[in-house]
Parts: C-alpha cells; sequence; structure tokens
C-alpha cells in the first residue's frame, strides 16, 4: 500500500514537471513568433520607406542629396535586420559616389550654425556633385526601385 502512495505521489511530480515543461517550451515558441513577426514589421518599414523616398526622387520631389542620405541609411538597416551580404557600394555606385561627397555636411540644426559663406561652399560642392552624378544615380533608383 505505501509503494502505490509513492508511486502516485512520483507520477504526479512527474507530470506536474511535465506540465511545467510544456508550458516553458510553449512561451520561448510564441517569443519566438513575436520575435519574427516584429522583425518582419521592421523590414515591410523599410523596404516601404525606401521605395516612397525612391519614387519621390524619380517624380523629382526630393532632391538626389537628399534621398541619397535617406536611402543609404534604410539601406545599411535593412542590410543588418535581413543578414544581407550585398555590396550596396558596387549595386548601386551613383548613390555611394554622393553619399561620400555629402555623408558629413551638417543638416537639420547643426546646418543652422555654419557660416552662410561656408554653407554657400558647401551647397555649391553638393549641387556639382548631384550634377556630376545624376545619370548614374537614375540607373541606380531604376534598380533600387526593382528592388524594393
Amino acid at each position: 500500500m505505501m509503494w502505490y502512495v509513492l508511486i502516485s505521489i512520483g507520477v504526479l511530480v512527474i507530470m506536474g514537471l511535465a506540465f511545467y515543461a510544456g508550458q516553458l517550451l510553449w512561451q520561448v515558441q510564441e517569443q519566438k513568433r513575436q520575435t519574427n513577426e516584429q522583425k518582419q514589421k521592421r523590414v515591410d518599414y523599410l523596404t516601404d520607406s525606401i521605395s516612397y523616398i525612391a519614387k519621390a526622387m524619380k517624380a523629382e520631389q526630393c532632391e538626389y542629396s537628399e534621398g541619397v542620405l535617406r536611402i543609404w541609411v534604410l539601406l545599411d538597416h535593412f542590410q543588418r535586420e535581413t543578414q544581407g551580404q550585398k555590396d550596396y557600394t558596387e549595386i548601386y555606385p551613383g548613390f555611394a559616389a554622393l553619399y561620400d561627397i555629402i555623408k558629413d555636411m551638417p543638416t537639420h540644426e547643426a546646418r543652422k550654425k555654419v557660416e552662410k559663406k561656408e554653407l554657400a561652399k558647401m551647397d555649391m560642392r553638393r549641387w556639382r556633385a548631384e550634377k556630376e552624378h545624376e545619370e548614374q544615380i537614375g540607373l541606380d533608383l531604376d534598380k533600387l526601385m526593382q528592388e524594393f
């Protein structure tokens, strides 16, 4: 009789542990699902943002330099999110060339702190770079719009 009680208690403990392990396993799977869902939302957001900016650039509603700055940063985030191995400097050489020229130029509040003479020089340099790379940027935009 004593053995039956001990065996029953053992079975109950094992069943309780199995139930607890099952709950933990379900929680891990749910966390993975939520993480994947959040990651997909970020990828979708990045894809949409790149697409919208590229369309605005193509329609001349956005200057090349502004669009390139924004898209280049988004491409960097997109690559990290998707663990991609693409060399965007090779795929989009016009974007890369313009980005290299303008990446260190001040924007927004920092731009307001720069002397007007210096600002005019930077703007002239930026406009020349846009004009110089205009054809390649147009080709890059076509490729970008196909990909995104």
